[in-house]
């Protein structure tokens, strides 16, 4: 299994709500509208737990997607679909210029 982990804050000027609504109703109906997504295998999205003792969270979410292997990771990123339909949306609630992704091989210590 390989799994893509994606952290990013919201777009500046968009409140976390809102940001969360856009993400859940409108991006997520559009990436899981394409062929290509089928080959994600588990995909979960986390948001920052307001703990008044902690810093301010470097990111707004996370997002974790599992695909069998590499090319089924490739299949999705790099189609067509994903970068004519999927990719031009993420402006719309991302600030781009914070998006960090890591390509991992989970190692389950507990559990």
């Amino acid at each position: 299994m390989i799994k893509v982990v994606i952290g990013f804050k919201r777009r500046q000027g968009m409140g976390i709500q809102e940001f969360r609504d856009y993400r859940r109703d409108v991006h997520a109906p559009i990436l899981f509208a394409i062929p290509e997504a089928k080959k994600i295998r588990r995909f979960v999205i986390s948001y920052p737990v307001d703990y008044s003792t902690s810093d301010e969270p470097r990111f707004d979410a996370v997002v974790e997607a599992w695909f069998d292997n590499p090319d089924d990771m490739n299949e999705l990123f790099l189609s067509t679909n994903f970068a004519t339909k999927v990719d031009p949306d993420h402006v719309n609630f991302i600030d781009m210029t914070s998006v960090v992704r890591l390509v991992t091989e989970e190692l389950v210590v507990v559990g």
